[in-house]
């Protein structure tokens, strides 16, 4: 039952809990990236040029959660330090693919090492087959909100 007249219950919401989870593991990223120069949305861009390359600034933008103004300075800057190319004109429309460098590529090397020992340490009380539940709990839910009202079905 909830203490503060019918609103939420902080020790009981789903939202509020991976609201939290999720600011603990942002936190716990920024610490283990600061000392290699970087930041959760400069290791993110990183990671998703690298899995997937070629991807526009916008599609960049999605993909670390920020704005595609942000997005673009961010990208100024990593090419200006060397971590990344892009072409100096589009082939097509305005949009101008950026691709690791290999200064890049050993930036995030140590970074995906780093962002993989906080994950390990956040999962350390799980045993396999929790770890495989909370994955796919998390999936279904992610598909429920972006499916809408129909609740996933």
């Amino acid at each position: 039952m909830s203490q503060n007249g019918g609103g939420i219950d902080l020790d009981t919401s789903l939202g509020y809990l991976l609201k939290e989870a999720s600011s603990v593991l942002r936190a716990a990223m920024e610490e283990v990236l600061r000392p290699l120069g970087m930041t959760v949305t400069h290791y993110s861009c990183l990671e998703l040029l690298a899995q997937r390359p070629g991807l526009s600034n916008s599609e960049l933008a999605r993909g670390a959660f920020v704005t595609r103004q942000s997005m673009n300075t961010l990208l100024q800057a990593l090419e200006r330090d060397g971590y990344v190319t892009r072409p100096a004109q589009a082939r097509v429309g305005k949009v101008l693919p950026a691709q690791l460098t290999p200064r890049g590529r050993q930036s995030l090397e140590r970074a995906s090492a780093a962002v993989r020992s906080v994950e390990v340490r956040m999962l350390a009380g799980m045993s396999e087959a929790e770890q495989a539940s909370a994955l796919r709990i998390l999936r279904v839910m992610i598909r429920s909100l972006r499916d809408g009202d129909d609740g996933g079905r």
